[in-house]
């Protein structure tokens, strides 16, 4: 059952009205109500394209963490063949709130890390809704460092509001395991691809978004804190999210703007969750072209690309 955010509320009104006037016209055999059911379909569909081509980057902040939105497993498995997942960090633990493996992405061996956020109660709850731990981060290093020993390609998935802060995460080191991620990010002789899913928060996603290609989906966000966490710095009160929303230039297309990101891969009208298939397939899609404009480039050539280009964000000019 689709689950309707607030500012979507003329499109459900529509769309309801064309589910019962076919449950009319199923029940009555001599009843034809296909005309009336295209014209609010086709009123429908503009009501959406109208809504979804003004989004306020609050609006884009709750479609990137609609529910139904798909997830890292969600990509994994339709993209990604023969996925073999590794668990632990061989230090403490293993964090279901990192997915970390190998398998083969259209016939060529490649290493998958990503925050899963998990779809229902009971899978958000393993997940951790996607907070990763210093475990974590310490397990998609060691695999990191298996794909470069290998020279596998890295793809990143990134889908989290950011690392988890709570006391045992700190007790356990959670700064170190995020800046040592970054810099195994950083370190890697081998092409890294990272895809912006739905929610890019902090360190969090930093740790491994610190690619040679950063992609992000059409309606997803991407900042250094959430718009609530910022309002409650900014004005100790976090109802004025939206207010900070408007003001951090979280959205693609700020990002894109200033460098931040490298490409925007469009989402189906509507959002991803209305259309989960042809939002993977889209990624699918922009992934392995990122990755064949790096195929040519040696180990000394990646690191480079890869430095340069964070070390260009925010200069002048």
């Amino acid at each position: 059952m689709r689950s309707y955010l607030d500012f979507e509320k003329p499109v459900a009104e529509l769309e309801a009205k064309i589910e019962e006037l076919r449950a009319v016209q199923n029940g009555a055999v001599s009843l034809s109500l296909d005309e009336e059911i295209k014209r609010l379909e086709a009123r429908a569909t503009q009501t959406l394209r109208d809504i979804y081509a003004a989004l306020t980057p609050w609006q884009k902040t709750q479609v990137a963490r609609h529910p139904q939105r798909p997830h890292c497993l969600d990509y994994v498995a339709a993209l990604i063949s023969e996925f073999t997942p590794l668990s632990g960090d061989r230090k403490f633990g293993e964090d279901e709130a990192i997915i970390a493996g190998f398998g083969r992405f259209r016939g060529e061996s490649v290493c998958i890390i990503g925050h899963e956020k998990g779809s229902t109660t009971e899978a958000r709850l393993k997940h951790n809704f996607g907070m990763a731990r210093p475990e974590g981060y310490r397990k998609a290093v060691r695999v990191m460092e298996l794909a470069d020993r290998f020279g596998i390609p890295v793809i990143s998935l990134v889908d989290t509001p950011g690392a988890y802060p709570g006391v045992g995460a700190e007790e356990r080191g959670q700064a170190e395991a995020i800046a040592r991620s970054t810099q195994a990010c950083l370190d890697l002789g081998v092409p890294n691809v990272a895809v912006i899913l739905g929610e890019g928060g902090s360190g969090g996603a930093i740790a491994i978004a610190t690619a040679n290609r950063v992609l992000m989906l059409e309606h997803a966000i991407y900042s250094v804190i959430s718009p609530e966490g910022a309002a409650s710095i900014l004005w100790r009160d976090s109802s004025k999210a939206q207010d900070a929303a408007m003001s951090m230039k979280i959205t693609a297309q700020d990002l894109i703007r200033f460098g931040v990101i490298d490409e925007i891969v469009p989402e189906p009208l509507g959002g991803a969750h209305r259309e989960p298939a042809a939002a993977i397939a889209a990624a699918g899609e922009a992934i392995a072209a990122a990755l064949a404009g790096l195929s040519a480039m040696s180990r000394d050539e990646i690191r480079r690309h890869r430095r340069e280009k964070f070390l260009a964000l925010g200069r002048a000019g």
